[in-house]
This record gives structure tokens, sequence and C-alpha cells, in this order.
């Protein structure tokens, strides 16, 4: 079963330097290796290990689908958590996207720290969240002036935290 994770590990480090170079991970990466951790939970596991990896798959790719819809990843993103999910499955998948989410804020809020805009920004933020709680506006993330970083510099740390926390 480790085989598994070692090659969702690599599929990690080809989308992470896809993002990292052009802030986009592109469906001829998250396709096929979707589709190939899917294949091999068949091979592995037959109709069991089919449903092991749909049930990844339905995590990570709804899950991430959910930030998307509110603007905070890109569709790339949506994609690559779908291939986390098949190859690792629901219970993975889900602590992977909980440590990334964790990861980024943790790297958004260092930026902001950095950043001259900061305490502006900041308090759009903490205006956006209030309008999303209070008063239910789907206007969480707004799309202009967006702090943008490539989201795998969280996904990578939150893969790694996740495989320790979960194998040890």
């Amino acid at each position: 079963m480790q085989w598994f994770y070692t090659c969702c590990c690599v599929y990690l480090l080809a989308a992470f330097v896809s993002d990292i170079r052009s802030m986009k991970i592109p469906n001829r990466l998250t396709l096929p290796v979707t589709l190939a951790g899917a294949t091999a939970h068949l091979a592995w596991g037959g109709w069991e290990g089919m449903v092991f990896s749909a049930a990844g798959f339905a995590a990570g790719f709804g899950m991430l689908f959910l930030m998307y819809v509110i603007g905070a990843v890109g569709a790339g993103d949506v994609k690559l958590f779908g291939g986390i999910g098949a190859w690792t499955g629901f219970s993975f998948g889900v602590h992977v996207v909980i440590y990334s989410i964790l990861y980024a804020g943790v790297i958004g809020i260092i930026i902001l720290l950095f950043r001259r805009d900061g305490a502006q920004r900041f308090r759009t933020m903490i205006f956006n969240l209030f309008g999303f709680f209070k008063l239910g506006s789907l206007t969480l993330v707004s799309q202009e002036k967006n702090l943008k970083f490539p989201f795998m510099l969280a996904v990578l740390p939150g893969f790694i935290s996740s495989w320790i926390y979960m194998t040890t």
C-alpha cells in the first residue's frame, strides 16, 4: 500500500514544479494521473479498491470544488486534489486538504505581514468574513487585488504532514 503514496508523491512533485513555474496545474498532468490511481486501485483491490479510490476522489475534488466556487483556489487545484484522493483514499485525502488549508493560512499571514498594504488587506478580509457569516454573502474572496501564491507551497507540506500523521 505504501507505493500508492509514493506514486502520489511523485505526482505532487510534478504539480509543484508546474505550479511554481506557471501558477497552473495542467489537465495533461491531473487527468491521466487520476485515472492511473483509480486503475491501480482497481487492479490491486478489485471493486473494493475502486470504491476506495472513488471515495477519495470525491472527497478531494468535492472539498476543493467548494473552495473554487468562492474563488479561493483554481480549477487545477480542484483536479489535483481529486487525483490525490484517487491515489490515497478518503481519509488521507481529507487530511491533506485540512493540512494544506492550514499551511496556506500561515503562508498568507506571513505574506500579509511583509506587504505594505497588509493592514488594508487584513481589514478587507475581516469585512468579507463578517459578510459571509452574518449576511450570507458568497463574496468571501474578492477577485480584485486578490493575494495570490502557488497553492502547491501549502499542498506539499500538507501532504508530507498527512503522510507522517497517517503512517506513523
